[in-house]
């Protein structure tokens, strides 16, 4: 029998002598041997801590050649149409950095370019966890602190493109200016003390770089390791329902050596796809748009894809304003830029504790749902998909009305109808997809997949051939979970209603819950074509009559 090999002295006595001052052997130990579900949809997230590596290497290299100064000069870098022109430091920097630094305009690329995915993966990682209940106990904390984090991402990169002081990023302060503005009473003030003074004054610019370099990736060192590496450590991991995964337990590979070799090799995965698209497609190119000018505007300005939905609702919003009594509320800036991220954001945080209300489940979920067995959540989802996505392109209306030839005034109008109608058709056509699904999931079950084989029968009758699932496809369909939702109160008797029920508030509660529990999926029980041996008879159906 070989003897197991043992780690080289040096690597045994950093080891021994790290345990000895900070205790961290039972912890590595530990470590070492937690499990990790191997499915495709728990890389997101991983996908977003390597963008957020990848953002701090490029910002780092970018901080020693920026200047974050808006005092004037006259540019007489290599770039010759801007030559003689004056402009910022922080926008003559730039222009250094892109033409001047050897490599400086593939790392600035690589920087907006993983910013972009950072976002894209917070976005989709945070749809995951929605549509399969991973935010119910207990990781409600952490689904707020991912919240933040979307929060504090979405401002940064807003923050981090405002810095070359180009006329879309200048366009992008202005229209920043105007929301403060708009914000009753204490508006005047947050505006002379984030820009030092009237608009566009001097200052801007090192207050934006110091929140952008400092602040901000401050708060996130802190957040993401606890949202990422310290709560979801301490926790069990989810996993979807099958092959075995209980609440209980988890299926997958331990941390080392395997789980290391697959991130190692999907972080220069990551890394690759990053420097790929900084390589061959252009993006945010300043030297195109000139130096900011507060009297010119470029045609089809956009902003990033995350700001795209406030650029919307503002587009979208009729010229609504409220005077009394000597002041006038812009209704057209307050409700888009202010009221409707309050509503989204302050929505996605309370979900969890929200659902809780209504489903008056109180257990731990370490099982995840898959979204067809929970249509209410499911449709809830899809009309939150919708209006984000309807207020994103609308961000573009201009750009669409020119591309298509049509007036910009009918553009406007779907838009605004669309982000109305448009949410309360997605949960309605989701919750009946999600009805077919189960239908199909009872279908698989309890006869079995269709397999296009027609077969006659001695006696003139077709049939048709179905293959009963393998035991490898059946369990994500069979395999008992928790119950997303559970009856509220005790029943009715003689008449008296259960006391947490009644009221106003308790009736709306308990409508809410029996319209969530209405559709819910109870897993189904195989068909008898199973043998004992744990293969899978073949059976007839769909009798075809010459």
């Amino acid at each position: 029998m070989p003897t197991p090999s043992r780690p080289p002295k040096a690597l045994a006595a950093t080891g021994r002598a790290v345990d000895e001052r900070f205790g961290g052997g039972p912890f590595a130990r530990k470590a070492l041997r937690k499990a990790f579900p191997d499915h495709w949809s728990f890389l997101l997230g991983e996908i977003a801590l390597y963008s957020f590596v990848i953002i701090l290497l490029t910002g780092v290299f970018l901080t020693l050649f920026f200047k974050p100064s808006m005092t004037e000069v006259v540019y007489d870098g290599s770039y010759q149409p801007l030559r003689g022109v004056r402009m910022s430091e922080a926008y003559a920097s730039t222009l250094h950095i892109t033409f001047d630094v050897r490599g400086g305009l593939l790392v600035r690329q690589i920087h907006h370019w993983s910013t972009i995915l950072f976002m894209a993966a917070i976005v989709v990682h945070l749809l995951r966890n929605f549509f399969t209940g991973a935010f119910r106990k207990p990781r409600e904390l952490n689904w707020i602190i991912g919240i933040v984090l979307f929060m504090l991402v979405m401002v940064n990169g807003l923050f981090g493109y405002s810095l070359p002081d180009d006329l879309l990023s200048g366009t992008g302060i202005r229209i920043l200016e105007g929301v403060i503005l708009a914000i009753p009473v204490v508006g005047t003030y947050l505006l002379m003390f984030l820009f030092g003074g009237e608009f566009p004054g001097d200052l801007i610019i090192p207050r934006l770089y110091v929140i952008h370099i400092l602040l901000i990736p401050g708060i996130l060192l802190a957040l993401i390791p606890l949202h990422a590496v310290v709560l979801t450590w301490r926790q069990t991991h989810t996993q979807f329902p099958g092959k075995g995964s209980t609440n209980r337990t988890v299926q997958g590979g331990p941390f080392f050596p395997m789980f290391i070799a697959k991130t190692t090799a999907f972080f220069l995965w990551v890394l690759g796809v990053t420097v790929l698209l900084a390589t061959f497609f252009q993006i945010n190119p300043v030297w195109l748009f000139g130096p900011y000018d507060p009297g010119a505007i470029s045609s089809g300005s956009q902003p990033d894809w995350y700001m795209g939905w406030l650029e919307g609702s503002l587009r979208i919003m009729p010229a609504w304003e409220i005077t009394a009594w000597g002041h006038s509320l812009p209704m057209s800036v307050i409700v888009p830029a202010l009221v409707v991220p309050g509503v989204l954001f302050t929505g996605l945080a309370v979900y969890p504790f929200l659902e809780r209300w209504v489903t008056g489940d109180h257990q731990i979920h370490h099982l995840l749902d898959r979204p067809r067995d929970v249509p209410a959540r499911t449709g809830i989802g899809v009309a939150g998909v919708i209006f984000y996505g309807g207020l994103w392109a609308a961000g573009g209306n201009d750009v669409i009305a020119e591309r298509f030839e049509i007036p910009l005034f009918w553009t406007t109008w779907f838009f605004r109808v669309l982000v109305i109608v448009g949410p309360v058709l997605g949960y309605v056509i989701a919750y009946r997809l999600c009805l077919g699904l189960q239908r199909r999931d009872l279908a698989l079950a309890e006869h079995g997949l269709e397999t296009g084989m027609i077969q006659l029968r001695p006696h003139g009758e077709y049939i048709e051939v179905e293959r009963h699932l393998t035991p490898d496809e059946i369990p994500e369909i069979v395999d008992p979970r928790p119950r997303p939702a559970l009856p509220l109160g005790r029943p009715e008797r003689a008449g008296v209603e259960s006391p947490e029920l009644r009221g106003r508030l308790g009736k709306v509660r308990a409508r809410l819950n029996r319209h969530f529990l209405a559709d819910l999926a109870e897993p189904p029980t195989p068909g008898d074509g199973h043998d004992k041996d744990g293969t899978h008879a073949i059976t007839e159906r769909k009798t075809i009559r010459p």
